[in-house]
């Protein structure tokens, strides 16, 4: 009976480490979709940088979110080599929104995401 226990427990584990990951995925890709609204098109490159990285850490965070939502069983190595690429795009784009005043809340946003991610790879593992 304690095995039966102890699996339901790593199943609920699981289930609330996928949803906790997914969450703070959409909630990255929430604030990246806006700190790239915010940046002035013809602003500098640096702007461009910020805008450019927004923009993509919003699709790859939306991207595993949709991944992290299929109730079809998705394969687990497709999975964590999304997970993967989610926690090292939000880190880079940490660093890049670092730089940019204002940007803070995104960064946060970005760090909150790498971590749910690696996280919920560590269940995997």
């Amino acid at each position: 009976m304690t095995s039966t226990t102890t699996s339901q427990q790593e199943l609920f584990r699981f289930l609330e480490d996928r949803f906790a990951c997914a969450q703070a995925c959409t909630e990255c890709a929430r604030a990246c979709a806006l700190r790239a609204s915010l940046v002035d098109p013809d602003g500098t490159e640096n702007q461009e940088l910020v805008r450019r990285r927004g923009i993509m850490c919003a699709e790859v965070c939306d991207a595993t979110c949709r991944v992290l939502s299929e109730q079809n069983q998705v394969d687990e190595a497709a999975i964590s080599a999304q997970l993967e690429w989610c926690r090292q795009v939000c880190l880079e784009s940490a660093h890049v929104f670092d730089g940019h005043p204002g940007a803070e809340e995104s960064a946060k946003a970005c760090r909150d995401c790498a971590r749910a991610c690696g996280e919920f790879l560590a269940t995997l593992r």
